[in-house]
């Protein structure tokens, strides 16, 4: 059986048309791959929020590794 392994390009256009269904910005969120290897980084506001974009990106079949680079800053309340 051979590996068939996706190309980073496909991989980064299948990770971003993930998160857009799942209404996460890519404005806020930056996503690259690099061998199958996905980095996510961007600020959220709350850790749902992070946990939802890390499992949509796990899931999305070629993922080799997923590298977590999100951090949870709340919003200051004036």
């Amino acid at each position: 059986m051979l590996n068939h392994q996706i190309p980073d390009k496909t991989l980064l256009k299948n990770v971003i048309q993930r998160m857009a269904r799942k209404g996460i910005s890519s404005a806020r969120v930056k996503a690259t791959v690099r061998n199958g290897d996905v980095t996510i980084a961007g600020t959220m506001d709350y850790e749902y929020e992070r946990r939802s974009i890390l499992n949509s990106v796990n899931s999305v079949p070629g993922i080799k590794r997923v590298v977590d680079q999100l951090r949870v800053e709340k919003k200051k309340r004036n």
